[in-house]
């Protein structure tokens, strides 16, 4: 057993453990709130987006009406050889099972479909998912190609893939999270627009953590691409949180006074879901395939954007929750080392208690 002097220190090392994981939990809940209040404010721009293209597509024909193919490649459906999977988890850990159940939900996609026979691409964003997937899977190998034309005045370059396994890392995305710019977001969206119009995939595929709140999130497999109907997340699997970590997660964020249920709606984002909606005739100065070749990637950007904002937000709950958890845990184990420290000073006292008796009654 070990010693007061032991004890003492262990003591003193989990009283400066439980600081440091009640300052985290502080941090957590703060990023939290800001994290909720960003991707509110994206909500209104992604309702009017979402409005434009409604009455748009409500107005105008789909097909042309000369060749009567579909107007945009972005909502042509054909059969799914080739899966684009972007898997979206975090940058660092201490966050509970964040991470790793956001792995395991795009794990049992990424089988599903190998299954299939399809082959995968993957996408992932976040330090954590990068790191997993990089010990896992080889990197799409792409080969540079130039041709010259016109005597050399011109120079046409391209890359040609190459592939060498079924599943394969297309791209890796560091620093997306971390920052998450519309503007880097909207580069991300135009590669991957340019390759489903070029049908080098065929599907689309977005695994995140979906928040609405502390008290309601779940991991998705949402279809991004082909665009099926606009407005509506097309969800392939999800996982809801058990009931016990609704517990901790209730418990400590009424710690940090965060509401555990969704902020009311701003009266901007009431006023977002009207527009677009009255029931009269537009005008439009471009054709609708013009209109739908611009407005459509911008929709998939926003999609992405507001996955990654969300992933964000469920992060530093899931963070928060973990922290709190690892704070109650250090009180209880220096409540215990305290008990037997206490104990063991006081078998030391009796022990020398019956050792000066002992020796007095010799003498």
């Amino acid at each position: 057993m070990a010693n007061v002097l032991d004890l003492r220190r262990r003591i003193r090392s989990v009283k400066n453990t439980r600081q440091i994981t009640k300052a985290m939990k502080m941090v957590s809940a703060a990023k939290l709130r800001r994290a909720q209040e960003r991707a509110m404010q994206a909500r209104p721009y992604a309702q009017m987006l979402v409005n434009v293209l409604e009455s748009l597509v409500r107005r105008a024909d789909l097909y042309n009406e000369q060749t009567g193919e579909i107007l945009n490649p972005l909502l042509v459906q054909r059969e799914e050889k080739n899966v684009l999977v972007i898997v979206i988890a975090g940058d660092k850990g201490f966050a509970g099972g964040f991470n790793s159940n956001v792995g395991k939900a795009a794990q049992r996609f990424i089988d599903q479909r190998v299954g299939k026979g399809q082959n995968i691409d993957l996408e992932p964003i976040g330090k954590k998912a990068i790191g997993f997937y990089k010990r896992r899977f080889e990197p799409a190998q792409y080969e540079k190609t130039e041709e010259h034309y016109d005597n050399d005045l011109s120079v046409h370059y391209d890359s040609i893939r190459h592939r060498a396994q079924q599943i394969e890392v297309a791209a890796e995305h560091p620093d997306l999270l971390l920052r998450s710019n519309y503007e880097d977001v909207a580069e991300m969206a135009r590669s991957i627009v340019g390759r489903y119009e070029r049908a080098e995939i065929d599907s689309v595929y977005l695994v995140y953590n979906e928040f609405k709140s502390v008290l309601q999130q779940r991991i998705v497999v949402e279809k991004l691409l082909p665009i099926v109907e606009l407005g509506s997340h097309t969800i392939e699997a999800a996982q809801e949180m058990t009931e016990e970590e609704r517990e901790a997660a209730v418990r400590a964020a009424e710690s940090e006074g965060i509401s555990v249920h969704a902020p009311d709606k701003s009266a901007f984002e009431q006023e977002a879901k009207k527009f677009g909606t009255a029931d009269v005739d537009y005008l439009y100065d471009q054709s609708p395939e013009e209109l739908f070749r611009h407005l459509l990637p911008r929709y998939v950007t926003t999609q992405i954007f507001h996955a990654l904002l969300e992933s964000t937000a469920a992060e530093h709950a899931a963070r928060m929750t973990a922290t709190d958890a690892a704070t109650k845990n250090a009180g209880d184990l220096i409540d215990s080392l305290s008990l037997t420290m206490n104990r063991v000073r006081q078998a030391a006292i009796t022990k020398e208690i019956i050792e000066i008796v002992s020796g007095a009654a010799a003498l």
